[in-house]
């Protein structure tokens, strides 16, 4: 048995649900209009490119977690998943996790995206393990920061590490599929790396290193 680890934005799903959530905010009227739309694109842009601050957006990005009540955003989140996440699940992907749970292998999504916006999403795909941005919650409320080590390059590294530890397993071979540079890090740990749809500089990489390329679209 093995660890089946999958990315999920453009990976697993069609879209970046970070980014769709930004979105969905905006269309709730829940953020400013003018200046959150600039910043969800200026931070998508950075993501695509490698220059994100993780850290910056972080402050951005969790603030309308804190903003706001857990009932608002527990409803804002079950019409974001019948929306937006619905509508983005790849069946070609749902079969690739059926066909490692057939083999009995441990499944696993890691994501930079934060945990409230995922967890429901891994749970929608049927994968218990979820490694994933932690929002800080105190007293019943976010914070509006994070805890631990976000999971973002490098930092899926060092998640997945704290995971293992205590734990009857390894990264022997462990698979990773995801479509973004930004996970090279973790690509290049595990035995069966498989570039997904890939950006242009992941894609080309994965030539390089004779990995395997895969579409899910």
């Amino acid at each position: 048995m093995s660890l089946a680890i999958f990315d999920l934005d453009n990976t697993l799903i069609g879209i970046d649900s970070d980014h769709a959530w930004g979105e969905f905010l905006l269309e709730q009227g829940a953020v400013d209009p003018i200046a959150y739309r600039e910043a969800n694109e200026r931070f998508m842009r950075d993501y695509e490119n490698g220059t994100l601050d993780m850290h910056a957006f972080l402050e951005v990005a969790l603030k309308p977690l804190a903003d706001n009540t857990p009932e608002q955003l527990a409803a804002w989140h079950q019409q974001f998943m019948a929306s937006k996440i619905e509508p983005a699940i790849l069946a070609r992907g749902e079969e690739l996790v059926a066909r490692h749970r057939t083999r009995g292998d441990t499944l696993m999504i890691i994501t930079a995206t934060n945990r409230f916006i995922t967890g429901p999403i891994a749970e929608r795909l049927g994968i218990d393990h979820l490694i994933a941005v932690e929002p800080e919650i105190h007293e019943g409320r976010y914070t509006g920061r994070v805890t631990g080590t976000p999971s973002y390059r490098e930092g899926k590294v060092t998640r997945l590490e704290q995971w293992l530890e205590g734990r009857d397993m390894t990264l022997d071979g462990a698979w990773f599929y995801s479509d973004s540079h930004n996970d090279l890090p973790l690509l290049e740990r595990v035995d069966h790396p498989v570039a997904v749809d890939p950006d242009s500089t992941l894609r080309q990489h994965a030539l390089d290193q004779g990995w395997r390329l895969i579409s899910l679209r």
